[in-house]
């Protein structure tokens, strides 16, 4: 775990963006590998959806902690999970589920505040800053990525959230966060913003059609680059095309998609021929 987790928060500080292209299960983590990836994150969204469940703690712990494993069994690199509010109604819980993560190797883990359950309310930052510093206690090298999703509630007043978006990435850098994450937050004027005033690596979300490019991202100051679930949305998109090309019996059938997508068999098994 130390050496993974060293590793991890010096992939933070190295001459371009740590660029994450997430993985929701083991061969996705393998593919991401072998493409040439320095560390392997976890889509919450991604493996939810692959297990059968909508985005949002709506899948059960035991499921998340069963994908993670297998992640972490074929990773040969340092790996972060997300665990969106912490899957537990309390600090001890959120910290029960760390544990956990920390007992398979994991390198880092992605925490929000999120909204209040039943509301559209940020959570108060306050509570967030409980479960850092406890978490903190946990493992000292442990990459403690914060998220804070003021650009996923409504606010009428763009300055007044950038204001809170900057408040909260204080108080979680204050309490022992090791990096701040702002998905949503696409102005670029903002993100150099963020990054010059508060002392720790920015994590921009680059999972979207617009997303500039990761050069452009790091002249603004991102220190980390994540795809989240784009990449899961992508190839599903693509066994959309693969099923209705296969499913059209007229004139324009046929396995095109899939004959120009397709990795041959073998070298999807030489990703695990080798025990790791």
């Amino acid at each position: 775990m130390q050496d993974a987790a060293e590793l991890f928060h010096r992939l933070h500080a190295g001459p371009r963006p740590l660029v994450l292209v997430n993985a929701w299960d083991a061969v996705s983590a393998r593919m991401v590998e072998r493409a040439g990836a320095q560390a392997i994150g976890t889509t919450s969204a991604g493996i939810a959806w692959s297990m059968g469940h909508a985005d949002g703690e709506r899948m059960p712990l035991d499921e998340l902690l069963a994908a993670c494993a297998r992640i972490c069994r074929v990773a040969s690199l340092p790996v972060t999970v997300d665990i969106e509010r912490g899957f537990g109604d309390s600090t001890q819980a959120v910290c029960d589920v760390v544990r956990s993560l920390v007992g398979m190797g994991v390198a880092g883990i992605n925490i929000e505040d999120g909204v209040l359950p039943g509301t559209r309310q940020l959570a108060p930052p306050e509570i967030l800053c409980e479960r850092i510093q406890a978490l903190r206690k946990i493992d000292a090298r442990l990459f403690i990525n914060a998220r804070t999703d003021t650009y996923f509630v409504a606010n009428d007043d763009p300055a007044a959230r950038y204001q809170d978006t900057l408040r909260r990435a204080r108080l979680y850098a204050s309490a022992g966060a090791d990096g701040i994450f702002v998905p949503g937050m696409a102005s670029l004027e903002e993100i150099a913003g963020l990054a010059a005033a508060v002392p720790l690596p920015l994590n921009v979300y680059a999972g979207h059609s617009k997303a500039p490019s990761v050069d452009v991202l790091a002249g603004a100051g991102a220190r980390r680059v994540s795809l989240g679930c784009g990449p899961l949305q992508a190839a599903l998109g693509v066994l959309g095309r693969i099923a209705a090309e296969a499913f059209d019996s007229g004139s324009n059938g046929g396995f095109r998609t899939m004959a120009g997508e397709m990795i041959p068999a073998g070298e999807i098994n030489g990703l695990f021929a080798v025990p790791r």
